[in-house]
């Protein structure tokens, strides 16, 4: 692998890559974008979500990372799985956003508990399969191409993570009214697609 040709230190490339993960629509994000709107259990909800992914992240890169050590060839497998996933899943971003059609929408809903409002975070997170595909497979198998340099990717990768959800958190009262219109979600959906197809390009020309 030619880290020289990395164009972004380890650090920034896994800020990158975890920002662009961490925006696509979901009910964990539309989750946490809901309490900020209602002030409700704000600090906790977002640092349930970072601490969540900070484990799977820490996870994905210390698994893949000894398995690429031990079996050097996996290396380039886990590169080129990881080009195959990002352009898909950029694509299907780009796709949501073409068809468009979703708007944030808080009509009828009560304000819940702590317990009940953890409890329904967790799910969100744990009880996602995408979840598991974004840090176990595609941030750990990206991280390996790093090498040594891995846990720097993970660092920036997690860091994103956080920053996210409690902007996201905490801002969430500033973005009312521009996500309650089903067009801001298309413009979201779109940055995120496109930059998932520019992420995997990056990955198959420097690799």
């Amino acid at each position: 692998m030619r880290h020289s040709a990395r164009v972004m230190p380890a650090f920034a490339s896994g800020f990158l890559l975890g920002f662009s993960l961490i925006l696509a629509i979901g009910a964990q994000n539309a989750f946490v974008l809901r309490q900020g709107l209602r002030n409700a259990h704000v600090f906790w909800i977002c640092l349930v979500c970072a601490l969540s992914d900070l484990v799977l992240i820490a996870a994905g890169v210390a698994g893949f990372g000894v398995m690429a050590e031990r079996v050097p060839w996996l290396g380039e497998v886990f590169l080129w799985g990881g080009v195959a996933f990002l352009a898909v899943y950029g694509l299907l971003a780009l796709r949501a956003a073409w068809r468009g059609g979703q708007a944030l929408d808080l009509a009828g809903e009560t304000t819940q508990s702590l317990r009940a409002a953890l409890l329904t975070c967790l799910a969100f997170t744990w009880a996602n399969p995408h979840v598991y595909l974004d840090t176990l497979v595609l941030v750990g198998s990206v991280a390996a191409t790093w090498g040594e340099a891995r846990w720097r990717f993970g660092a920036g990768v997690a860091t994103a993570s956080a920053v996210f959800f409690f902007a996201l958190g905490y801002g969430a009262r500033l973005l009312a009214p521009v996500f309650a219109r089903p067009g801001a979600w298309r413009v979201l959906d779109g940055v995120v697609g496109v930059t998932m197809l520019v992420l995997a390009a990056g990955l198959a020309l420097g690799g």
